[in-house]
């Protein structure tokens, strides 16, 4: 009888290649990766398919037990040895910052500590925050991809799980040529994506910066005992999806008209959008009717337009369905609420 997987993600989405590069930072120590190989349940056997895939759960325990076995979390990437602990070492250094811009500026500061082969920076510009790594010291070429998408999906991790949010991302750039399972990599990070750029890179709406962070030293041992999954697995909730989703409806209303048109404005699909607004505690449908409202009190109390041409400026097809909707918001027609008999 087989033993059980291990717990977690059943979907197979991780691609071969990483697992080929553990395999290859043990061949770095001289020490066989047989023992690492078989706590992930991935039989040596499937090394040799480069379209190969093993599911998150297996990937987390492959990482663990090289990261534990090697003695080294950066598994071969860099010109020394990050001894078991030292991601765990950069959360803590970073959980007491007042707010994620100044945990990410502590964690690439300290990480510099560790090694000085890559920086890892912060920077922020007309609304968008960009996390960049540059390399300073020529990385193993059979190691580099692995070497920076870790380190950027380290981050990302650590960041969404601080501030208990997804941190959304906006575009994500590599520089090398897209690989051979570069399918993979929109699960990773996201739908934008650019290859042969010059550096490392993701960003992502500079509000997340503004989010204090959520957790504490308690909940940090917890997360360091299991902390890998951060790596692996899309953290779900957001907490400027609705705030995002309200901006949109404001400011390019002819464009989001749809869920499927606002979802592609979010590099997302229609059907994640609800899900994670559903995880809110609201709806698409809820933030439509309250950007809806706001604009038609605004209308109504800055000018005379007629009510009808205030009814088609909010979206409504005609003025009897407005003043039923308005009624509903208020408890009193557009009429009296422009004349002021509320």
């Amino acid at each position: 009888m087989n033993p059980p997987r291990p717990r977690g993600a059943r979907r197979a989405a991780t691609p071969m290649a990483f697992v080929q590069a553990i395999v290859r930072a043990y061949g770095i120590y001289g020490m066989d990766p047989g023992k690492a190989l078989a706590a992930a349940q991935i039989a040596p056997r499937e090394l040799k398919d480069p379209a190969g895939r093993v599911t998150a759960a297996q990937f987390e325990a492959l990482n663990a037990h090289a990261m534990q076995e090697l003695d080294d979390e950066a598994l071969g990437w860099f010109t020394r040895r990050l001894p078991w602990g030292s991601y765990g070492m950069l959360c803590r250094a970073s959980i007491s910052s007042p707010d994620l811009g100044v945990a990410i500026k502590r964690w690439g500061r300290h990480h510099r500590l560790l090694t000085e082969d890559i920086l890892i920076s912060l920077h922020s510009h007309a609304g968008v925050a960009t996390v960049r790594i540059v390399e300073q010291h020529p990385l193993p070429k059979d190691l580099r991809e692995f070497c920076l998408v870790s380190c950027l999906r380290f981050l990302h991790g650590f960041a969404s799980w601080a501030i208990d949010s997804r941190v959304s991302l906006r575009e994500a750039s590599f520089p090398f040529e897209a690989p051979p399972h570069a399918d993979a990599y929109p699960l990773m990070f996201c739908d934008r994506l650019n290859f042969g750029a010059a550096e490392a890179s993701y960003s992502f709406d500079e509000r997340y910066l503004r989010l204090p962070l959520q957790r504490d030293e308690r909940a940090l041992r917890g997360m360091l005992r299991r902390a890998l999954p951060l790596t692996v697995l899309q953290y779900r909730r957001d907490r400027l999806l609705g705030q995002r989703v309200r901006e949109l409806l404001r400011t390019r209303p002819q464009e989001a008209v749809h869920a499927q048109a606002l979802a592609t404005l979010l590099n997302s699909s229609a059907r994640t959008l609800h899900r994670q607004l559903k995880d809110e505690g609201t709806s698409l449908q809820a933030i439509k009717d309250e950007v809806r409202r706001e604009r038609a009190i605004e209308e109504l109390r800055r000018g005379n337009k007629p009510i009808k041409q205030v009814a088609l400026a909010v979206g409504f097809r005609n003025e009897k369905s407005f003043a039923r909707a308005f009624r509903q918001w208020t408890g009193a027609t557009p009429g009296e609420f422009r004349r002021g008999e509320v």
